[in-house]
């Protein structure tokens, strides 16, 4: 990674964690078991360093995901406000690389309890996204006029470890 791609020292893991837990929606990217390449959205709580995502357990994301489990993951993160009104602003972005286990023991995270009230009754599977390298970012921890300067709008940090609350 170049130093001229990150913006060093502007972003910190602990920033970025913060605003994966504020969001709940991500576009989850992988590869089908036909070698396609597939992308979709999902809605997410994370917890411990993870991102959960209840989806049917015999949909296809349960099915390809079980296979491989190697995603990338892009959270974009709402910026703007009144400004948003005035001029197109796009939203920052949070990418990582990740590993996703498909687990249907019945675990449910805290935080994921509020998203089963939307789920259809029937078989379902948690998603568990566990990121894993660096977080790249665009328009994390810089000012809104400053995403408008693509090297001063992007940065790199390492995921970090988080753990759950004792």
């Amino acid at each position: 990674m170049s130093v001229a791609w990150a913006n060093r020292g502007m972003t910190s893991t602990a920033q970025i964690w913060r605003e994966i837990e504020r969001c709940s929606f991500a576009v989850v990217s992988h590869v089908t078991p036909d070698g396609a390449p597939r992308s979709s959205g999902v809605s997410y709580a994370a917890e411990g360093g993870r991102l959960y995502s209840i989806v049917a357990g015999d949909g296809w994301k349960a099915r390809h995901l079980a296979l491989d489990g190697r995603v990338a993951v892009t959270v974009p993160v709402h910026r703007g406000g009144i400004l948003a009104l005035l001029m197109p602003i796009p939203p920052a972005t949070i990418s990582f690389h990740g590993t996703a286990t498909v687990r249907t023991d019945g675990h449910v995270p805290p935080k994921l309890e509020s998203l089963l009230r939307n789920v259809k009754h029937g078989a379902s599977a948690i998603i568990e996204i566990e990121p894993s390298g660096r977080f790249l970012t665009y328009g994390i921890g810089v000012p809104l006029l400053k995403m408008r300067d693509a090297a001063a709008a992007r940065g790199v940090a390492p995921i970090g470890q988080r753990s759950l609350p004792a």
